[in-house]
Order: structure tokens, then sequence, then C-alpha cells
């Protein structure tokens, strides 16, 4: 079938089975084109709670979708392609915190939602990208333990210097490699560009952003600023959401390696695939349920900025 044809089956599978598609600011733009709602993981997982559906299509890579499970227990979730994972969440497992938590003293642990379900079940609280500083902030408590990304976590250390915090040794292969080189040229070649990156990135990117923010927050910082050009450090994903609410802007992405592989692995062929079949379900015993979604109902309760 033609992308064309497999759209309209898709849509048609949608409905007969009273699904939702859910698309990750990174997925590709056909993915993006055809869900029902696009966002960040957080957003994503949050939304699914509100729609009316027997089935969710989560369309991002796997502790995404668990979170949705999590968080959505009594409906059915499904991801495309099931190797669909994140290195960074894979950084870190629940065996690993445990041990390590043990050899600092017993610290609070905040973990990042990009963690396998696993993680989160032995943490105190989650955070996003969005929250993570005000979480930290939040706690009674002043020894954390940050899991996974070293990146998002010495940002978090630097804006939160009252408490101490624990880096993890993680980091997302994407934000990594980033470097000051390729922006620097970027700066030279586009000297009226703002500068827009995640706080994934490393410290010496950080410091040369005009922005330093979440996915959404890109997105938002991106709409709300005069600016007509932007340097933007994160995956290239968020380009269609960027060009769709801005389209008399220029964008021009940090590096030539900023594609998530994992992302990509969703495909038209692969989304109809698993509406079709409905195949690779997320399945979660009652009891990871329960644990996990007590540091991210924690979570959720916090402020994103």
């Amino acid at each position: 079938m033609t992308n064309e044809e497999l759209k309209k089956e898709i849509l048609k599978l949608k409905k007969e089975k009273n699904a939702v598609i859910l698309a990750h600011y990174y997925q590709i733009d056909d993915i993006q084109e055809i869900a029902d709602v696009r966002g960040d993981s957080l957003a994503l997982a949050i939304e699914a709670t509100k729609l009316n559906s027997d089935i969710i299509v989560f369309c991002g890579v796997r502790f995404m979708a668990e979170t949705a499970k999590v968080l959505c227990p009594d409906r059915k979730v499904l991801i495309p392609e099931i190797n669909s994972v994140c290195p960074l969440a894979d950084m870190a497992t629940k065996e690993e915190v445990l041990k390590k938590k043990e050899e600092l003293g017993n610290p609070t642990v905040v973990s990042y939602v990009n963690t396998n379900v696993d993680v989160k079940t032995v943490s105190d609280i989650c955070c996003t990208s969005a929250n993570a500083v005000n979480v930290v902030k939040s706690l009674d408590e002043n020894r954390v333990l940050f899991v996974p990304d070293r990146n998002l976590g010495s940002y978090v250390k630097e804006q939160v210097q009252e408490k101490e915090v624990i880096l993890w040794d993680g980091y997302c292969p994407v934000h990594e490699e980033y470097s000051t080189k390729d922006l620097k040229k970027l700066k030279e070649e586009h000297p009226d560009a703002k500068v827009a990156v995640h706080p994934e990135s490393p410290k010496a990117i950080r410091d040369m952003a005009d922005f330093i923010g979440s996915t959404s927050g890109i997105i938002n910082y991106v709409s709300k600023t005069d600016a007509n050009e932007f340097i933007i450090g994160t995956e290239e994903g968020i380009l269609y959401e960027l060009k769709l609410n801005n389209p008399g802007k220029e964008f021009y992405i940090i590096g030539s390696k900023s594609v998530c592989t994992n992302m990509k692995k969703i495909t038209l062929e692969s989304l109809y695939r698993a509406l079709k079949d409905e195949i690779y379900e997320i399945e979660l015993d009652e009891e990871t349920i329960e644990l996990a979604k007590k540091p991210i109902e924690r979570m959720i309760s916090i402020k994103r900025t």
C-alpha cells in the first residue's frame, strides 16, 4: 500500500476499534500527521487518561507506553515496534538503583520519566525535563539521587544549589553528540538566530543557549519569541511541530546526528500492523502498576515550566 492508502486504512481501523493514536514529537512526520494527539511523553500519557478509547496506540519508545499503561491500566496499550526502546532509560535498572541507594545511605530517588517502569517502582518521585527543577525544590529531603540523565541532573544541580544532587552516569546519545564546534559554526552562519536547547544537552552546549527547556518548552519559546531564526538542540522530529506553528520562521538543528533511531523505527506500516492485529501490547502486573503510579502521580502534581 502507498502511504496515503495506509493512512486511510489506519483511520478506518482506529474508528472501528475505538482507538486513539498518540505520537511523540520525535516521530517521523507521517506518524505525527495521522496522530490524534502530539506531545512530549508525559503530556501524552496524561492526555490518554482523558480520552474515551478502548485502545491506545503509543507511537514513541517503550517507557512512554509503559507510563500510559500505568496511568490507564484498564485500557489496552499498544506500541507499534516492540524494539523501540530508549538507550537512556536502559542505562539504569531497578537492581542498580537499589544498590546505589544503599551505598549512598538512602537518598531520595528522583527518576526522570525517561526510565523503564522497573526503576519507577523504586523511585520516590519522577520528573520531566519541564518540572525537574521544581520537583527537586519541592522535596523536604536535602540529598537526592538523580536517575538516569547526568546532563539534566547537572542542570538541576545548577538551579537547586541548596541540595546535594548526586548524578547517575547516564545520557541521551542524541543530545550527547552535540559539540560546541558545531554550535559555534551555526551561530557564525546565523548571527541573529536564537539558540534553544534541551537540558539533556551537555553543559557546554547549555552555556551557549538563549533558552534551555523541554521539548514542549522549546516549542512554546519559539512561538512566543519575535526572532525569525532559531538554532535547535534536540531531536530533529521537533521540526514538524515548529514549522507547523511558525511557518515564517527558519530552523537549524545542531550537528548531523540529531536523530533518535529508536523513535524512527515506527512507520505507517508498523502502526497499521499493530492496530490491525492488536500486537505488541504493554502488559504490567498490578503490583508494578501500583508501585510505579505513586511517583508518577506525585510528579504530575508538581508545576511544569
